[in-house]
């Protein structure tokens, strides 16, 4: 199955939750998820079933698997990983999901989405200490150094998306200079440290995979 490329707000509709598929944008009044109720397809006063177990870890799954832009069977793997590693399989997975290079390109505001940073690092315009990666699932360690490529620092995306920076900050667990667009991994962060993901039951997804 292809990348989804329909409606970005379908999908927040669809799961009840906001997944910042747009980034800042989505803080808006403007989102569609504050202005239209119910799910996509059915009216607001239609009857929604009442899911079953299944159906809600499946959503949870769905749900996280959306957030970070990811397919299927990359997902699947990330989760295995996290099987393999010491400790809880449900933390080890969202440690995992951070630590992915795009979404580090995200969270220190280079890109202003996820799928934005996804493209910055396909496209070759990000240094992991130094060197050129452009593998957007490339999992980062603590202290590496993370920059915008010399020739790519004066592109507008890359401009706009640090003005949030100034807004915002930065999570504790990175260091950012938008002066000279690097950034540092302070350390790899725990379960706790990802709080704009109170509303994620990674359990949920665990169970969903050990059936």
């Amino acid at each position: 199955m292809g990348r989804y490329l329909g409606p970005q707000c379908r999908l927040c509709r669809a799961e009840g939750v906001k997944l910042y598929l747009k980034g800042d944008r989505c803080n808006t009044d403007k989102c569609p998820i504050t202005k239209k109720k119910g799910m996509p397809g059915k009216g607001p006063r239609a009857r929604i079933k009442k899911r079953s177990d299944y159906g809600v870890q499946l959503r949870e799954k769905q749900k996280v698997k959306r957030m970070y832009g990811m397919l299927e069977k990359q997902f699947k793997i990330f989760f295995l990983k996290a099987e393999k590693m010491r400790g809880i399989t449900g933390d080890n997975l969202i440690q995992l999901l951070e630590r992915r290079l795009d979404n580090i390109v995200y969270r220190m505001h280079f890109a202003s989405s996820r799928k934005m940073a996804r493209q910055i690092v396909s496209h070759g315009h990000i240094l992991v200490n130094g060197r050129k990666v452009n593998i957007p699932s490339y999992l980062v360690k603590e202290n590496d150094e993370i920059e915008v490529r010399e020739k790519s620092k004066k592109l507008l995306v890359i401009k706009e998306s640090l003005k949030e920076y100034s807004r915002a900050g930065v999570v504790p667990w990175l260091e950012v200079d938008p002066d000279r667009v690097w950034g540092k991994v302070k350390m790899i962060p725990r379960r706790n440290d990802v709080t704009d993901l109170a509303n994620v039951n990674e359990q949920l997804i665990v169970e969903l995979y050990s059936k």
